[in-house]
């Protein structure tokens, strides 16, 4: 179940070069390739003469030659010279993707494209923003997208999973939680007052007593969670928006569904405190990592039991109330784009 007619991230802006990229999105094979002048051409991966992938060609100029029979497309994957015909049919073109290039990520519409429009792609300015130093990676993850987005939204199994970095047993047993729906977001509040920091904020805050901890997590349609976290020393006012002498990061997640069972899992992590001191973007970065590798673990184990029986039933807890708030915002938007292509 995707929702189609929205922008997703598709590849690090290092990632594409003048040579062909493969990357399956939403189900669907793309090429991705850099034009001449630095721009990026995103196509259909499949030849329409006999389905050869593009991404085995070869980039001439601005356009890409199929490596089978030699037919080249141009950016708008209109077929432009078949090497053994004059005459080119107006049928002979693959379909052409909007692309975007913003915060170091290339943004692709997976929809109509006549709606693709550049000023809906989701903030994550803090990406590039010279106030902030962050730093992200790539994980191919082989489970439902939602799942991930599901564990972003519910932030107790961070007492359990990563209770060696960025979780103790306060986020599970002493948070106060509060959980908002909008129209097309949802919002879980957290905050942990007066309880010891965590490992990796000990580490990034120098903390020596306990702390007023906050996570506020928003997901956005169609699949991107960001997450403002941190902490100041206990009773110094951060929960009335003091927060001056402790740590602010931003965990931020665009999470791109492969197919229905696998996923790109695009994230980083940003900080406003010494944001030119790349050792401590660094440090940070891998704290961070390696709980995500643990998540990934989790996300992989699920996906191997519920591939055993997709219809399994499962229960809700409190806590479960952003993740369902979201699956429901993704199904009925889901739903809608199914019964406007019907009509």
């Amino acid at each position: 179940m995707f929702i189609r007619n929205a922008w997703y991230v598709a590849a690090w802006d290092h990632e594409v070069t003048r040579t062909p990229m493969a990357r399956t999105l939403l189900g669907e094979p793309v090429v991705m390739y850099r034009k001449q002048d630095g721009g990026i051409v995103a196509l259909d991966n499949r030849c329409c003469h006999r389905l050869y992938p593009l991404s085995r060609g070869e980039v001439k100029g601005d356009c890409i030659q199929c490596g089978y029979h030699g037919m080249v497309y141009d950016e708008t994957g209109a077929c432009v010279d078949i090497p053994w015909q004059k005459t080119i049919s107006t049928n002979a073109r693959v379909r052409a993707y909007p692309v975007a290039e913003r915060y170091g990520w290339v943004w692709l519409w997976m929809g109509d494209a006549e709606a693709a429009d550049p000023d809906e792609i989701t903030d994550f300015h803090w990406l590039d923003d010279p106030e902030w130093g962050a730093k992200g990676t790539y994980f191919h993850v082989d489970a439902d997208y939602r799942l991930i987005i599901e564990n972003l939204l519910d932030l107790t199994h961070l007492a359990f999973v990563h209770n060696s970095t960025i979780g103790n047993a306060a986020v599970a047993t002493a948070a106060d939680v509060i959980c908002e729906k909008g129209d097309d977001d949802v919002t879980v509040t957290r905050w942990t007052i007066d309880q010891p920091p965590p490992p990796t904020y000990i580490k990034a805050g120098g903390f020596t007593g306990n702390v007023d901890r906050w996570q506020i997590i928003h997901f956005t349609t169609p699949a991107f969670v960001r997450l403002d976290v941190g902490a100041c020393d206990a009773g110094t006012g951060a929960p009335e928006g003091h927060r001056q002498g402790g740590i602010r990061m931003r965990n931020l997640n665009a999470i791109t569904p492969e197919t229905e069972t696998t996923t790109h899992y695009f994230w980083a992590q940003a900080h406003d405190f010494q944001p030119d001191n790349q050792q401590v973007t660094d440090a940070i970065f891998e704290q961070v990592k390696t709980a995500f590798l643990e998540d990934v673990e989790v996300f992989t184990a699920q996906q191997e039991m519920i591939n055993y029986d997709p219809e399994k039933r499962t229960i809700n807890l409190s806590q479960d109330a952003g993740g369902a708030f979201a699956r429901k915002l993704i199904d009925d938007l889901v739903e809608g784009e199914f019964a406007k292509a019907a009509e």
